[in-house]
């Protein structure tokens, strides 16, 4: 069968690659044109467009570049049109992917299927709408996000989390410690992109001082140079790059920057407390009084369905409220061994590894069903 697959980030490049792998293990006729990245490429087929040519953060970000997005939505429609798939795979980014399941949708008769689905339940539910009208069978990666779908009259199916698989898979290999210490090692994980670095790193790395028994050690993500790193980084504290999970591994606790290494430093087993930094905190805190309506912003403790580890949000997040809350996952024992208990039964509520072998089992049937 032919696939075409649209992925405008990293992270959806990492995902879809795996699913072109399994997909690739069970239809010997697989053949792939996509929009993504080298991973992708790697797995074979023809890439239209690179991921880093598409990813526009931010409202603004897009505006600057409406030019830029006009032209990568013309050739994503051309490129469909040309390969004449049997179907549209999505990748999570939702306001490109959106709208290309709505040009497919009125002008095609192909079947489009979303991987990875947007986080409606975070922002902008109202797309739901949208993906009711264009989208054929959707796969989820957060048990929770059945019922929440089911709740809006849209059935999904969870495949599993591929953070899991990740995990298990560096688990099962020699882990050779990336760090000399003689004192326990705190591990400061600021994040993958720049803003979020600049507001964090610098208020993470001042802990150092107030506790001279442990070792810090910073994380760098591939795709930021190092030296950006050391703009915000005392030069007592080792920065480590492209090592993130055994850094968390061999620490005995941290400081994450609320994302995906949240959910990875659970899977991993330590104990951590949580940071996000807002530029223009007032203002964000308005928006996401009015828009976002969940309890908690980290997928730890969305996951755990109650406070798992402690979230320092916005005007919350000072040097004052990270001393006291590293303190205690530091020193407090009792908690320590409750935050490893609730890590457990995250782990179980996520279920076995196997993700993208799962949802590849789930497209190949339902395809070959409807032929």
């Amino acid at each position: 069968m032919k696939y075409f697959f649209l992925a405008g980030e990293a992270s959806g490049d990492l995902h879809g690659a795996a699913l072109m792998r399994e997909l690739k293990s069970i239809d010997a006729d697989a053949d792939f044109c996509f929009l993504g990245g080298d991973l992708m490429l790697a797995q074979g087929g023809k890439m239209v467009r690179h991921y880093r040519e598409m990813a526009f953060m931010g409202v603004v970000n897009v505006l600057l570049n409406l030019n830029k997005v006009a032209e990568n939505l013309k050739i994503c429609t051309k490129a469909i049109n040309d390969y004449k798939p049997d179907v549209l795979i999505l990748i999570d980014y939702p306001g490109f992917n959106i709208r290309i399941a709505k040009y497919v949708k009125k002008n095609l008769q192909i079947p489009v299927y979303y991987y990875i689905m947007p986080k409606l339940w975070a922002w902008k539910s109202y797309r739901i709408k949208s993906i009711k009208r264009y989208v054929d069978k959707a796969f989820t990666i957060f048990p929770f996000e059945t019922q929440y779908f089911h709740n809006l009259g849209f059935e999904v199916n969870y495949v599993g989390n591929p953070t899991v698989d990740s995990v298990e898979d560096f688990l099962q290999k020699a882990d050779n410690k990336p760090f000399k210490s003689e004192k326990p090692v705190v591990a400061l994980l600021a994040g993958s992109r720049k803003q979020e670095i600049k507001g964090c790193l610098k208020i993470m790395s001042s802990m150092a001082d107030y506790f001279p028994d442990f070792q810090f050690v910073a994380t760098a993500a591939p795709n930021i140079d190092e030296a950006f790193y050391r703009k915000f980084l005392p030069p007592n504290i080792e920065l480590i790059k492209d090592n993130t999970y055994s850094v968390v591994k061999n620490s005995f606790a941290a400081v994450v920057n609320s994302g995906t290494a949240t959910l990875e430093t659970a899977l991993l087993g330590t104990p951590q407390v949580i940071v996000y930094h807002v530029f223009g905190w007032r203002f964000a805190a308005i928006l996401r009084k009015l828009l976002i309506h969940i309890p908690y912003i980290s997928l730890v403790n969305l996951v755990g369905e109650k406070e798992v580890v402690k979230e320092l949000i916005m005007h919350h997040f000072t040097p004052e409220n990270l001393k006291i809350e590293l303190a205690k996952i530091l020193y407090d024992n009792d908690l320590r061994k409750q935050i490893l208990a609730d890590y457990q039964n995250i782990r179980q509520t996520l279920g076995e590894k196997g993700t993208a072998k799962r949802a590849a089992k789930m497209i190949n049937e339902q395809l070959t069903n409807e032929q």
